[in-house]
């Protein structure tokens, strides 16, 4: 690990990198603890305002200039915006259903994909987590995001449970 790179770095990746980071250990918390209660509540609150400080942080790194300041990683920050919004709009209005997809839509769009992509060769994380190896550095992290999403579908789906059904049968 070289943390001398995001030392380096521009204030905006750094501010963008410390919040990122809460904001997917917050994310985790909040989505494997009990919902509804004060401390989701609360720390509901701090994620949000750690996602208000990626996704604006998001908006001033400009690594990659494909449209002006702009490339195709920026589209998280629209679609961020509009997922915080939506989240913080239909909690409010008491449409937990909706509240819960919006909010997840935003850790998996927002913090999971983008994520993955902050780890592309050349880019800052890449370079702090992996500066012997960027490309074999950025399979592994794309390769652990999609074992963790492949995981959270089958136990979304109940696959674990009905395995673990079959094995007590026995």
């Amino acid at each position: 690990m070289n943390l001398s790179v995001l030392l380096e770095a521009d204030i905006a990746i750094q501010i963008h990198a410390i919040f990122a980071l809460i904001a997917v250990l917050l994310g985790a918390i909040l989505l494997s603890r009990k919902k509804g209660n004060l401390i989701h509540i609360y720390l509901g609150r701090i994620w949000s305002v750690s996602m208000v400080v990626v996704i604006v942080s998001s908006a001033f790194i400009s690594e990659l200039r494909i449209w002006g300041p702009f490339s195709p990683i920026h589209i998280f920050t629209l679609l961020g915006t509009w997922a915080l919004v939506e989240g913080i709009y239909h909690i409010r209005k008491g449409n937990v259903t909706a509240h819960k997809s919006a909010m997840k839509s935003l850790y998996f769009w927002g913090l999971g994909v983008a994520g993955t992509l902050a780890f592309m060769p050349g880019r800052v994380m890449n370079a702090i987590f992996f500066p012997n190896s960027p490309v074999t550095g950025f399979y592994l992290v794309l390769v652990l995001f999609l074992l963790g999403m492949a995981l959270k579908i089958a136990l979304g789906r109940g696959l674990f449970s009905r395995l673990q059904e079959k094995i007590s049968r026995r």
